[in-house]
């Protein structure tokens, strides 16, 4: 996996890819490989009081969520160079979990739900539509997908203000100085992003599909504290992540 540059990203700007796209689930902690296990085994056993075997990492959930906080593992990731082999999930969770605690969000789904959303939004396919390519993709922006409310189904719209809610939080938490320089020149600024999209996560919170996915509790906390985790997301993109520098790290998916 290759991480995108923010004008390949802004590029693309809001395109249809909440059309045959899966919706983000908090499903990182869900979805970690053996490699990622072999990863933590590895990097805590150099430390008497962190080592851990493979039985605390896999027979229980909350000692295996205690185990994921320690600070050895940011730092391993952010210490070595080259190619990691960890999975992305693992790679986006590991760090907005440390981001967001440091930010004083210890929810352990919504860091999941942010990982998540990290991992998916750093792929160019999920920011356009199933069926176009590079070429022939047409922009579409938050005010189309607005106005497309109007005249969608229930499920349709559900997938719109989730994609529109999760593209506001992502744009503005990770390319946010690259926001702010284009508003200069006319575009939505970081405001903008965080009305737009403090407003649809509420929406959401109450829509029945977020019920049945178990999600109306992290879209309700997104609606309630979006400053808060779009600053984390700033300090992420500022200090760990350094998407705009020579693509020389890349991860075993």
């Amino acid at each position: 996996m290759r991480y995108l540059n923010a004008e390949l990203v802004l590029a693309y700007g809001t395109s249809s890819a909440y059309d045959g796209s899966p919706m983000i689930q908090a499903n990182c902690r869900a979805r970690f490989t053996a490699t990622d296990f072999d990863f933590v085994l590895r990097t805590l056993a150099r430390s008497p009081n962190e080592h851990v075997s493979l039985v605390d990492l896999l027979s229980d959930s909350e000692t295996r969520d205690s185990i994921l906080d320690s600070p050895r593992l940011v730092e391993a990731i952010l210490s070595r160079g080259g190619q990691l082999r960890i999975s992305s999930q693992f790679y986006f969770y590991i760090l907005a979990r440390h981001v967001m605690r440091d930010a004083g969000i210890t929810d352990r789904k919504l860091c999941d739900y942010i990982g998540s959303l990290l991992e998916k939004f750093s792929r160019a396919t999920f920011l356009r539509g199933p069926h176009q390519t590079e070429l022939d993709c047409s922009r579409q922006y938050i005010s189309d997908m607005l106005i497309a409310l109007s005249r969608a189904t229930p499920e349709e719209a559900f997938l719109l203000r989730a994609y529109v809610g999760n593209y506001s939080l992502f744009i503005s938490g990770i390319f946010h100085e690259n926001t702010q320089h284009r508003s200069l020149r006319g575009g939505p600024d970081i405001g903008f992003y965080e009305q737009i999209g403090r407003r649809n996560y509420h929406v959401l919170s109450s829509h029945a599909t977020a019920r049945r996915c178990e999600l109306n509790d992290v879209y309700a906390e997104l609606a309630d504290r979006f400053h808060q985790v779009r600053v984390a997301l700033n300090e992420l993109s500022d200090r760990l992540l350094h998407l705009d520098e020579d693509e020389s790290q890349s991860l075993v998916s």
